[in-house]
């Protein structure tokens, strides 16, 4: 798929694009498993359209079919826990804790791949302690019971979201041929599948009650899942990884900046500085991921 940016503007516009995810979750008046449901259901709609309009469906080996929904399942977690801790603890420090995923995905690479560790994610690990006490309080007793479950749901995001990366970077070695349009497709559709049958197991509605909420979960569908996501996979290759670590930054940036002005998040310059300290360590994880 040709991109009608240059790689730079391609990034940021897609990184800004997702930073809203958490916004359209928040405005959704349904429960964090349907939101997540119809995020990948739409999705799937969406990329299927496209795929079809672009001659993009194919046959894929059994393997290959295989990995996509093994991806889809590791997403379809990712999602769960996400949209459920933007509930608790809201939309911006939600899409932090899950973008602590890069600490994850280093410490699998040390204690799996015998990757060597590097100097900086050394020093990235207190620093991201440091900034998120200080965007949550240093006091963990004194947080109450629901915010302290929305932290560790977003700090098991960034687990099932590392499983993902792993399991997607495996997805597209294994077919080079294969668009990551078309891999996006099988795994929101496997996604979809595994979160409609847990909410057909726990009996839950699928109902949409209002307009907002329609407008919100096809704005997940088509601009997070399907827009903002093409945007950035196809302009990453175009980019140094260090420029590309550093403009991805912007979407869990953006998201805080929606928390603290479209919901009035109490915010203080201490919170503040923290953003900017978790932000710097979150980087620094991702250029120690890279070598």
């Amino acid at each position: 798929m040709r991109l009608p940016l240059p790689p730079l503007a391609a990034t940021l516009v897609g990184a800004g694009i997702i930073s809203f995810s958490a916004v359209w979750v928040k405005l959704a008046t349904v429960t964090p498993p349907v939101s997540a449901f119809y995020r990948v259901f739409f999705g799937f709609l969406f990329l299927l359209a496209a795929c079809a309009l672009r001659s993009d469906l194919r046959s894929v080996s059994g393997r290959h079919l295989g990995f996509a929904v093994l991806c889809g399942l590791f997403f379809a977690l990712d999602l769960y826990c996400w949209h459920a801790s933007i509930r608790y603890v809201g939309p911006g420090l939600a899409t932090m804790l899950g973008n602590f995923q890069v600490f994850v995905l280093t410490a699998f690479g040390l204690l799996f791949l015998g990757e060597k560790i590097h100097p900086r994610f050394v020093l990235a690990v207190p620093v991201a302690v440091v900034g998120l006490s200080l965007i949550v309080g240093v006091q963990w007793e004194e947080l109450s019971p629901s915010y302290r479950v929305g932290i560790a749901l977003g700090l098991m995001t960034a687990v099932w979201y590392s499983g993902f990366l792993l399991i997607l970077r495996k997805l597209q070695a294994e077919a080079p041929g294969v668009s990551f349009f078309f891999n996006l497709m099988l795994i929101s559709g496997a996604s979809a599948f595994f979160l409609g049958t847990h909410l057909a197991f726990v009996g839950e509605s699928l109902a949409i009650p209002d307009r907002t909420s329609w407008l919100a979960l096809l704005a997940l569908g088509l601009l997070s899942q399907t827009i903002g996501w093409t945007l950035i996979a196809n302009a990453l290759p175009g980019m140094r990884t260090s420029l590309a670590g550093l403009v991805l930054l912007f979407q869990p940036a953006l998201s805080f900046v929606w928390d603290v002005t479209l919901f009035a998040r109490p915010t203080t310059l201490v919170n503040w500085i923290g953003v900017g300290i978790t932000l710097f360590a979150i980087y620094l994880g991702i250029q120690s991921s890279r070598g």
